[in-house]
């Protein structure tokens, strides 16, 4: 029984292990250049030493002005956020991802709360149109405030052949001791449902484009 609770515990310890040493920094940086990740963003500014930082990119073959729109709506009660629907409505998110533009969900401004889930929202931070998009908040822990501040960032750069590239950044400052019990589990499933919305922009954009 012993050795088999050291082998079992050693497997463990050898798989976290090397999703600590190859499998996180990918995902910390999936389809993002050195270059991206490196990069000063709208939105750096708000949490200016994060514990944790996440930039995902993906190359688009449609204008910037094409796929702006289809950011510009993103939201629980709006247009979704392009991604697994089923897994958000696990959780009782109630996404439902839009296929189509919708004009009054267009225009954003300072202040807006752009909700992950009926009961949870994010405050847009910051929005330069057709440009960036900048959420800042956190998920209540129960009754508690956030053990974090958050910042989500969708930006969108321009490309010499009228395609663009679409980056994604998250940044957490940790508030609490604990914070980073919470975030590393979370932050690996933003990886896989990121990809998803990313190619969910994408695939969108490109339709109609």
């Amino acid at each position: 029984m012993r050795r088999r609770f050291a082998a079992s515990a050693g497997a463990i310890g050898i798989a976290a292990a090397a999703y600590v040493l190859l499998a996180r920094p990918r995902q910390l940086r999936w389809g993002a250049t050195g270059q991206e990740c490196e990069a000063s963003m709208p939105g750096d500014d708000l949490i200016v030493n994060p514990d944790l930082t996440a930039t995902r990119a993906i190359a688009v073959a449609a204008s910037a002005d094409r796929v702006w729109p289809w950011i510009a709506q993103l939201g629980q009660g709006r247009g979704g956020f392009y991604s697994y629907d089923f897994l958000e409505n696990l959780a009782g998110c109630h996404i439902h991802s839009a296929d189509r533009i919708v004009a009054e969900w267009q225009d954003l401004k300072i202040g807006d709360e752009i909700k992950l889930a009926p009961a949870v929202g994010l405050e847009v931070a910051a929005v330069e149109p057709g440009r960036s998009l900048v959420l800042r908040g956190g998920v209540p822990a129960g009754e508690s405030a956030p053990p974090y501040d958050f910042t989500w960032a969708w930006i969108l750069q321009e490309e010499r052949d009228g395609a663009a590239r679409l980056v994604v950044r998250e940044r957490y400052a940790y508030t609490r001791w604990w914070a980073s019990l919470l975030v590393e589990p979370v932050e690996a499933v933003s990886f896989v449902m990121t990809q998803k919305m990313l190619r969910g922009i994408r695939d969108r954009a490109e339709r109609v484009s």
